[in-house]
């Protein structure tokens, strides 16, 4: 189904599907599994990795020297961008976007932003809320006045290029339940720029199941999430030659758990990051998973979620714990 689509190896895959038994006893419902995209292998990992193996290849492919890309400033996508540009021999232009009210001076100098200044990213700052698509223009603009050549991978490389790696991720993890002979009645992960919720369901429905995608938002309103989630899955499943395998009820955000905003710390998320710390030995980081993680549990407490098993689609970041040090209720 993706084999006519340019790819660069960067991932450690197949990732692990693991079942948390500790959690699954604590919270006394369905058994959780884990799908660990948190170890994709690039700059500590995480879901940004899939998704570049094949934004990355476009890139060569079109004979780009530099890449520009965006991101709020502990962005994941970012660090891992930055990564692949050095093991490919690419320039790295950030726009890191201020999203966060009165950041602390872990959050502006550690955790992402830290590996994205050792992996010699240039990193340029703007408030939040600007038009980033005409800003990474601008920046382009200057690589080809310099006599470089740019290519734009969007925010999350979340778009029907970036998708594709969730998109290959579907069909793995469909291989692995089938392996594992699992009865699998629900999967659940973080949704925020889009493309790992839609490219997860356009491979699900391509490959013929039926199991339900929930997408817990991490940033914008449900209606808002849905519809962004719907448009890219439908621009990808155009794209890989499945038109029509997406319809709008198969996308679902539940945006509950978002809390003051955008990389705000919440309680639940806090509870459910050591939850996972202290009972499996698993990190998760404060602004996606953690906050997915939180939603799950409670949904799952309160009897939403209560069928046979229910695997998480870990989307990595722990790197961001450091940035979160100072708010973290240890």
């Amino acid at each position: 189904m993706l084999d006519k689509f340019p790819r660069v190896p960067l991932a450690h895959l197949p990732t692990p599907l693991e079942h948390l038994p500790r959690l699954s006893a604590e919270l006394g419902g369905p058994q959780i599994y884990v799908k660990r995209d948190d170890c994709t292998g690039l700059a500590t990992g995480g879901n940004k990795t899939r998704k570049l193996e094949y934004s990355m290849a476009a890139a060569l492919t079109e004979g780009a020297d530099t890449v520009v890309t965006v991101g709020a400033v502990q962005s994941n996508h970012v660090r891992q961008t930055a990564a692949a540009a050095c093991k490919l021999g690419l320039k790295c232009e950030v726009l890191l976007e201020h999203r966060v009210t009165d950041p602390t001076d872990n959050y502006l100098n550690s955790g992402n932003v830290l590996l994205d200044r050792i992996f010699g990213a240039n990193l340029r700052e703007y408030p939040g809320g600007t038009d980033f698509d005409a800003e990474m223009e601008k920046v382009a603009e200057e690589v080809r006045a310099g006599g470089g050549t740019p290519y734009i991978i969007p925010g999350g490389a979340s778009n029907e290029v970036g998708a594709l790696g969730y998109v290959n991720c579907a069909i793995e993890l469909l291989g692995q339940i089938e392996e594992q002979a699992l009865d699998v009645t629900d999967i659940v992960t973080a949704t925020g720029s889009a493309g790992t919720q839609a490219g997860l369901i356009v491979g699900l429905k391509a490959m013929g199941s039926s199991i339900p995608l929930l997408g817990i938002g991490v940033n914008a309103p449900e209606d808002e999430q849905e519809e962004k989630v719907f448009n890219l899955a439908c621009e990808t499943a155009e794209y890989i030659g499945q038109p029509g395998c997406v319809a709008r009820e198969d996308v679902v955000a539940n945006c509950d758990y978002v809390g003051d905003g955008y990389g705000v710390p919440t309680d639940s998320m806090n509870e459910a990051v050591l939850m996972l710390a202290r009972s499996e030995g698993l990190l998760f980081d404060p602004v996606y998973s953690g906050k997915a993680l939180a939603g799950m549990i409670d949904l799952i407490r309160n009897g939403t979620l209560g069928r046979d098993n229910i695997v998480f689609l870990h989307t990595g970041g722990a790197a961001a714990l450091f940035a979160y040090a100072d708010q973290l209720e240890l």
